[in-house]
């Protein structure tokens, strides 16, 4: 390897130039700290990035940048979150799936990716570790390549690995990576996981998330079989069903026999098993999130969460009120590719109501508040009060089933709601 100083690496990086900095929990933050350090000689640097998980808040996102550094994110994670909902940060609307083709297609172009990579191997390549996602696709529209090579990076198979002929500047940077506990369900979770984990049939393929009800949906499973997983992120809740054989990935149409995500995070125990392990393929988001692609799976069973979610079935998975908390990300890609599995069920899990106590089943949006997923699209909506099915019922029936799982503290006032929006309908609806 020929090796330079993260100062001298980033001198490659000009006013004007659009960068892309590598997410999940495997942020270049050797590379992002030399780029800020260059503030005063850069001006209108676009800095790119989605779901990325930082030791800290981005460096670059500061107010007194403005003027260097404009951040740009596609998902708004913690590093961003605060610059964001202060104005020094904005957010781009975008179905993950589909950012890829805005870069491939020109509409954003790129100049310079930043990466963290493993070291390379005997033939020379380099693994992107735990984050194939938007960087496969970015690292193929730059025209620089600057990579931070950490030892602490796990090699993962499958699209995300890098010639070092291909890497403009490499620099050393051993730090180990970012880890995200894992949540322990509470109660509250438990009775949804249950709830999720009846509906799940032996053979189904998974699509999860990250948290505490998608851990409980893990915990429920244990007593399934042959289950594959074709995600978007993997986290430690799988690693048991897998070494249990649980998720064999044995009934899958696409890659049959190996677990499939496009990034992964979590504890240092899930980068371990990562590491050389060809049982886990790891893609770009453009093909794991292609619902035409999901869709080939059988029994896809996609299983998203929601900040609030109104009579109709109108899904809000990224604000709250006017504040951008996450993104779109691939609730719809997967919510989407489910309903076209044959046998696949798409599930929104939620709590009845908030830690403050504010009903999540709402007559209304929240005023700025975004829809994520459809009315036209919802199926299975489950809460600890139990589970219900929206598709194919009429409003006023839906108003009725989601006021059935609603806290029953809220149910008499949704009902006064209901009554109001839709009139004799609601009052006739049967459930």
């Amino acid at each position: 390897m020929n090796l330079v100083s993260a100062a001298e690496a980033v001198k490659l990086i000009k006013s004007g130039d659009s960068v892309y900095i590598q997410g999940s929990t495997s942020v270049p933050e050797v590379l992002v700290q030399a780029m800020t350090d260059r503030a005063e000689e850069l001006r209108g640097v676009k800095v790119y990035t989605a779901f990325a998980i930082g030791r800290c808040d981005a460096p670059y996102a500061k107010a007194e940048l403005r003027d260097s550094f404009e951040p740009l994110s596609f998902f708004v994670a913690n590093n961003l979150r605060k610059a964001i909902n202060e104005g020094v940060a904005q957010t781009i609307p975008a179905f993950l799936g589909e950012i890829p083709f805005l870069f491939r297609s020109g509409q954003i172009p790129l100049d310079v990716t930043l990466l963290n990579v493993s070291e390379p191997d005997e033939e020379g390549y380099c693994s992107y570790g735990v984050s194939a996602d938007l960087a496969f696709s970015a690292v193929e529209c730059s025209k620089v390549i600057i990579a931070q090579v950490n030892k602490y990076m796990p090699r993962t198979f499958g699209d995300p690995v890098i010639h070092v002929s291909k890497i403009d500047a490499m620099v050393r940077g051993d730090e180990p990576l970012v880890e995200v506990p894992t949540v322990i369900p509470n109660d509250v979770e438990r009775r949804i996981g249950n709830f999720i984990a009846q509906e799940i049939p032996d053979g189904a393929t998974l699509q999860i998330g990250v948290g505490g009800i998608p851990n409980a949906v893990l915990d429920a499973l244990h007593d399934h079989k042959h289950l594959g997983l074709h995600t978007e992120a993997m986290t430690d809740g799988v690693v048991p069903l897998i070494q249990k054989g649980i998720i064999d990935n044995s009934l899958k149409k696409l890659y049959p026999g190996q677990s499939l995500a496009c990034l992964c995070l979590g504890s240092q125990r899930l980068y371990d098993y990562l590491h050389n392990n060809r049982d886990v393929v790891i893609r770009d988001v453009a093909w794991t999130n292609d619902p035409q692609n999901i869709r080939q799976n059988p029994k896809v069973m996609a299983v998203n969460s929601a900040i609030e979610i109104d009579l109709t079935g109108q899904i809000c998975a990224d604000s709250i009120g006017e504040r951008i908390f996450s993104g779109v990300g691939g609730q719809h890609d997967f919510m989407y590719g489910g309903a076209l599995s044959e046998g696949g069920k798409c599930f929104i899990a939620l709590p009845s109501i908030t830690s403050k106590g504010q009903s999540k089943i709402v007559p209304t949006l929240t005023k700025g508040a975004g829809v994520v997923t459809t009315r036209f699209q919802a199926q299975y909506i489950a809460t600890e009060h139990g589970i219900v099915y929206l598709r194919n019922k009429s409003l006023a029936e839906r108003a009725k089933l989601l006021i059935s799982v609603a806290d029953p503290s809220v149910r008499e006032d949704l009902e006064r709601a209901a009554v109001e929006r839709f009139g004799i309908g609601f009052l006739r609806a049967k459930i």
